[in-house]
């Protein structure tokens, strides 16, 4: 092999190695921000938010990053694909009982009645 084309393949491996980190950098973002989600939701602290991603992901097997990438989506688009919605919910029963947090069920609410009486009814 020529210098040349020594230097040629060294050129070509430093592009692959730098789009794998360009890539690994955007996967984390998105799980910082899912780990975010998670923490809003349940109270937990973000070490144990980061083990229910990964649960999710071990129990759906699904990439870490695609599991993040749906809960970060989940505010907007309002669902989460069914298999991930079942195992985030056990996950994070399973992170509440074990570390504590907000509770995921809340009471119900009561509302104010049309005499501003509080009606009972909840939502």
């Amino acid at each position: 092999m020529t210098q040349h084309e020594e230097l040629a393949a060294k050129v070509e491996e430093l592009q692959t190695e730098v789009a794998q980190l360009r890539q690994a950098l955007v996967s984390h973002a998105v799980v910082d921000q899912a780990i975010g989600v998670v923490v809003a939701l349940s109270g937990l602290r973000p070490e144990h938010g980061w083990e229910v991603l990964k649960t999710v992901s071990q129990r759906t097997n699904t990439k870490l990053r695609d599991v993040a990438r749906h809960v970060v989506r989940w505010p907007d688009a309002g669902s989460l694909p069914a298999d991930i919605r079942r195992a985030l919910r056990v996950a994070l029963l399973e992170a509440h009982a074990a570390h504590g947090g907000r509770p995921l069920v809340r009471p119900p609410q009561r509302r104010r009645g049309y005499d501003g009486a509080f009606s009972g009814k909840t939502e």
